[in-house]
């Protein structure tokens, strides 16, 4: 079947096909802003009453063609999640009905659960620690099982892969590029703190991204509030956004999360307790000899994947007022924990 290209073609005879049951209506109804995507609601109704549910979430490629383009990498790296990683791990996702690639990426589709009533994070608002120990639970059902896999190291289908010297140089030059960018853009609503945070990171992270090369797993790469779905009712979290694929030091995107989702203050407050939940959490996913010290450590080192990612996002994507607002919030909270934490010297120094 042809992959849809837009949402006028989720039609009643397209989702038939995928379901393997007659559709007899769907409404498509747009969700979110589709900056490098476009997500849309369907609403479903079938002939007979097959245990399926009454909606889903579908997401499509950027209707802009140039966007497409640009991110048809990500796209790649959502289909191979969810069709060569997603049974290998444990995390909490949505359930996945259909999901099709071709063209190199620029055709994707994927089908998933609506997980309505659960609610969405707010990147803005952050989240409450005790919100935040359900994402590292989750989070290690992502990391565990296949700590130190091997298979990793070849695994093609990711955004950054662990990189080689080179490779990490590359990096950290086009991170210097965006987080210049950054400030052109956001400096004059940034403290002379924050800007200097990100230029000192965005220098070091050549060095940074080969750091630790000893503990590596498939990372999340955006691990941020804005991608966990909450259900208040029963306590759970779900994880979506599946396109930004990286491996290296895991506790980065462990670093990335309490950073960015959390207030500066519960961060200071809850930080060793929620990363010792997380260290808790691997060893009952299977890791062994991860001790405190050695994860503390880890956590701090990992703080640059706020700089990191922020600013790439944010340099090479189309400009929002939300968006303009939740970078300011992810570098004002990260640049803080990059500084209260030490990670700077920590990386210049290796202490």
């Amino acid at each position: 079947m042809d992959i849809p290209g837009t949402p006028a073609d989720v039609t009643e005879a397209w989702l038939s096909g995928v379901l393997g049951t007659e559709v007899t209506k769907v409404d498509v109804t747009p969700v979110g802003t589709g900056q490098t995507g476009a997500t849309y609601r369907l609403e479903v109704r079938y002939r007979d009453h097959p245990r399926l549910p009454q909606s889903f979430v579908i997401k499509l490629p950027a209707q802009d063609d140039a966007v497409r383009e640009r991110v048809s990498l990500s796209y790649r790296s959502e289909h191979a999640f969810y069709t060569e990683v997603a049974a290998t791990v444990s995390v909490p996702l949505p359930q996945c009905y259909h999901c099709e690639i071709a063209d190199d990426g620029a055709q994707f589709v994927l089908l998933l659960a609506d997980m309505a009533p659960a609610r969405q994070g707010d990147q803005i608002e952050g989240c409450t620690p005790g919100e935040a120990e359900l994402a590292l639970a989750a989070l290690a059902g992502l990391h565990g099982p296949r700590w130190g896999d091997p298979a990793w190291l070849s695994f093609a289908a990711t955004v950054m892969p662990k990189p080689d010297v080179a490779t990490a140089r590359g990096l950290g030059d086009i991170t210097v590029l965006a987080a210049r960018t950054t400030i052109d853009k956001l400096g004059e609503r940034m403290s002379a703190e924050d800007r200097d945070t990100v230029l000192a990171s965005a220098a070091l992270i050549g060095d940074w991204l080969i750091g630790a090369p000893e503990r590596f797993s498939l990372l999340h790469g955006d691990y941020r509030i804005d991608n966990l779905l909450f259900d208040p009712r029963r306590g759970e979290v779900t994880v979506v956004d599946w396109q930004t694929l990286a491996v290296g030091l895991p506790a980065r995107d462990v670093a990335y999360f309490l950073a960015t989702s959390l207030t500066p203050e519960d961060r200071t407050t809850h930080e060793r307790r929620l990363v010792e939940a997380y260290r808790t959490a691997l060893q009952a996913q299977g890791v062994g000899e991860y001790d405190h010290e050695t994860c503390w450590r880890d956590y701090r080192f990992g703080m640059l994947q706020v700089p990191l990612i922020t600013t790439l996002g944010f340099a090479f994507s189309a400009a929002t007022d939300r968006g303009d607002d939740m970078a300011l919030a992810m570098l004002a909270r990260g640049g803080r924990a990059i500084r209260e934490l030490g990670t700077l010297d920590l990386i210049r120094t290796g202490i």
